[in-house]
């Protein structure tokens, strides 16, 4: 798989992002692209799970938020869509919000 379709797999789901990872590590040549995208959309599922977490806990106490909160919740979606749109133009940009804060945190990605 050629670097800008590890980048946008690794966007499409927790299978997705392995593939990539594993297919990155293999390569003799390390690509700054899948490495940043790998970085970014780990970073997305890692929101999500606490998102969703959060949006649990303040269902389950007070039940009449649930329509408000399901909203809340297509967030790490709409951060997804933009990251393989992103990886698509093969660029090396952050995605809004949260993708700045994102930025060589994952260190075992080098």
């Amino acid at each position: 798989m050629n670097q800008k379709t590890l980048a946008i797999i690794s966007y499409v789901s927790i299978i997705g992002w392995l593939i990539a990872y594993f297919q990155y590590k293999n390569r003799e040549e390390k690509n700054s692209l899948v490495r940043y995208h790998l970085g970014q959309s780990l970073g997305v599922v890692l929101l999500s799970v606490m998102l969703n977490i959060g949006l649990y806990v303040i269902v389950t106490v007070a039940p009449a938020l649930g329509t408000l909160m399901a909203l809340a919740g297509v967030i790490p979606l709409i951060l997804m869509i933009l990251g393989i749109i992103t990886a698509a133009g093969e660029q090396c940009k952050p995605i809004p919000v949260i993708g700045k804060a994102l930025e060589g945190r994952f260190v075992f990605l080098n």
